[in-house]
């Protein structure tokens, strides 16, 4: 296989075959991300993206996901992207389900039509960060949309038949607007209802504008508690019909896993128990990205 860069893939593809079609984020201005500084956002040839397809027809045979990097997938022309799809289908058709990452301007610039033509030929799941529901803070990361815009695109999403699984950030607020982000967080992930949402917990990446921010006083990282008090808000202002909300990932302090509607109630009693000092939290020195 081919690849360039940074190959970033969500946990949950950790054994998925990892196509990389694209190099880099096509955004790629989050002030709190360093996957991708420095790398110019590209579509790789069609034929070095046909030759590893070629690749993981001889060789993947047991591995019945695939992934399509990098940083936005969705973001290729609707002809081109069928194309990969289309032979995807053809040459893995032992492949179940085809996940890409997607961003606000990504998902808008495909038709409804357009996103039902690639459900149609396998495409499983969209994987989007939203970070956070509040205006303020979307500004202040230079995320790209507002919150209006992310839920129309989630809806669209959906609205296709694909399945959805937003990322939101815990900390991205900082401590002055910790419990607006929360709750307005919650209002947006209800508003799209998802079948998945991860949380994640703010960890500063050297080089990036957010770290620069925190370094010269701009930007006030909570801690722990603050953290998790912040995740406590964000469930209880989630209504979800179905799915999963959970914050297993490495960067967050209390693993948590509630299948909606049916666990948030006891996930917010772990939480509630954990803030009472009840429940041990994740050392630092075992977090990380």
């Amino acid at each position: 296989m081919h690849y360039e860069g940074n190959i970033i893939r969500p946990p949950s593809e950790a054994n998925s075959i990892l196509l990389q079609a694209t190099v880099g984020c096509s955004h790629n201005k989050c002030a709190f991300c360093g996957a991708y500084k420095g790398e110019r956002f590209k579509i790789k040839p069609d034929d070095i993206i046909d030759a590893d397809i070629d690749f993981a027809a001889r060789h993947c045979r047991n591995q019945k996901r695939l992934f399509i990097c990098d940083g936005d997938g969705l973001i290729i022309p609707q002809a081109r992207l069928a194309a990969i799809m289309e032979k995807i289908r053809g040459r893995l058709p032992w492949v179940t389900r085809v996940g890409v990452y997607a961003n606000t301007k990504s998902i808008e610039r495909k038709t409804p039509d357009e996103l039902a033509a690639l459900a149609a030929l396998g495409l499983g799941i969209v994987y989007m960060g939203i970070e956070s529901g509040d205006e303020e803070t979307l500004r202040k990361v230079n995320k790209g949309a507002d919150a209006a815009r992310m839920i129309a695109a989630g809806r669209k999403v959906r609205q296709a038949g694909i399945r959805l699984s937003l990322t939101v950030l815990l900390g991205v607020a900082g401590r002055e607007r910790s419990d607006i982000h929360a709750r307005e967080t919650g209002r947006v992930l209800t508003a799209i209802d998802p079948e998945f949402v991860g949380a994640l917990s703010l960890m500063l990446i050297p080089g990036t504008p957010l770290q620069a921010d925190h370094e010269n006083g701009r930007f006030e990282l909570i801690g722990p508690r603050e953290m998790l008090q912040e995740l406590g808000t964000m469930l209880a202002h989630t209504h979800m019909t179905r799915g999963l909300f959970h914050a297993n990932h490495a960067s967050n302090y209390l693993p948590i896993r509630a299948r909606m509607p049916a666990d948030k109630e006891k996930t917010l009693q772990l939480i509630s128990q954990a803030l009472d000092g009840d429940i041990q939290l994740k050392p630092e020195y075992l977090r990380a990205l």
